[in-house]
């Protein structure tokens, strides 16, 4: 009975990640428009970000999702992540090690002895979080507040800035603002703080810039991010990007097996 449930789990996982969709010092402007907090049960997102989820497939769309599966190019090898959209839940394999997280703890397993060198809590969702935009700042527990227009690079965007309230996730001081074009409504720019065990918000930015997307499952998703370098709190030229490879997404609803902490496996410490 163990061997037949480690096998659907196993057929689970390939399934949901088989590519069926082919088809600084100066301060960032915070001259506000109006101020609102997010509210996902009626789906009481700004007008803005409405339009932004329009151009990116819909908020309604993503709702039917339950699960998201890319590989990207991390350190020594390529990196295969799972994420179970509704609770959070994910995994991340490597060929050296495994980190997953679920729903109580963060663990890691190590097929090498120490080959995971990072902080695994802070890595775990990372790379999910800055895929999922624009659609992961439509999360509970979202205050949005509209900025006036702003000039990134040499063009204008419209921006949205987001910020937590108390308690929610691991760095509820960390702050977002999405740039988004006037003329597409399409995400452009990330702009983001890390505030990561600091209980302290930061003034410093970084940036990443969204402008090539692909379609999957009917939804406009990243198919590379880039990293800026930054002077004066504004992106300037080209720090280094990522590629994300055999994107997916679906209905599917992954078994909790698949992310549950294996035999061998270390918890990481909050």
């Amino acid at each position: 009975m163990k061997k037949l449930v480690m096998i659907v789990t196993a057929v689970s996982v390939l399934l949901a990640c088989k590519n069926d969709a082919k088809k600084e010092d100066t301060t960032v402007p915070n001259d506000t428009v109006e101020v609102f907090e997010a509210d996902t049960t009626s789906q009481n997102h700004p007008a803005a970000l409405t339009s932004v989820f329009a151009a990116h497939g819909g908020w309604n769309t993503w709702s039917q999702m339950n699960n998201l599966c890319f590989e990207i190019d991390g350190k020594g090898g390529t990196e295969t992540h799972t994420i179970d959209l509704r609770n959070r839940k994910t995994k991340i394999e490597h060929k050296d090690w495994s980190i997953g997280y679920d729903g109580d703890d963060v663990w890691v397993l190590q097929n090498k002895e120490d080959a995971y060198q990072g902080n695994a809590r802070f890595y775990h969702n990372l790379m999910f979080y800055f895929y999922a935009m624009p659609y992961i700042l439509g999360d509970a527990g979202i205050i949005y507040t509209e900025m006036e227009p702003t000039e990134l690079a040499g063009k204008t965007y419209n921006p949205i800035k987001v910020g937590y309230k108390a308690g929610v996730g691991d760095s509820p001081e960390d702050e977002y603002i999405l740039y988004f074009d006037p003329e597409t409504n399409k995400m452009s720019w990330l702009g983001y703080t890390v505030t990561y065990r600091t209980s302290e918000k930061s003034n410093t930015w970084h940036f990443i810039k969204y402008d090539q997307w692909q379609e999957v499952n009917g939804l406009l998703l990243p198919s590379k991010l880039t990293w800026y370098n930054v002077a004066n709190n504004k992106p300037t030229d080209e720090r280094n990007d990522r590629r994300f490879d055999k994107v997916t997404v679906s209905s599917l609803k992954l078994d909790a097996d698949v992310f549950a902490k294996p035999e061998g496996a270390t918890v990481v410490p909050r």
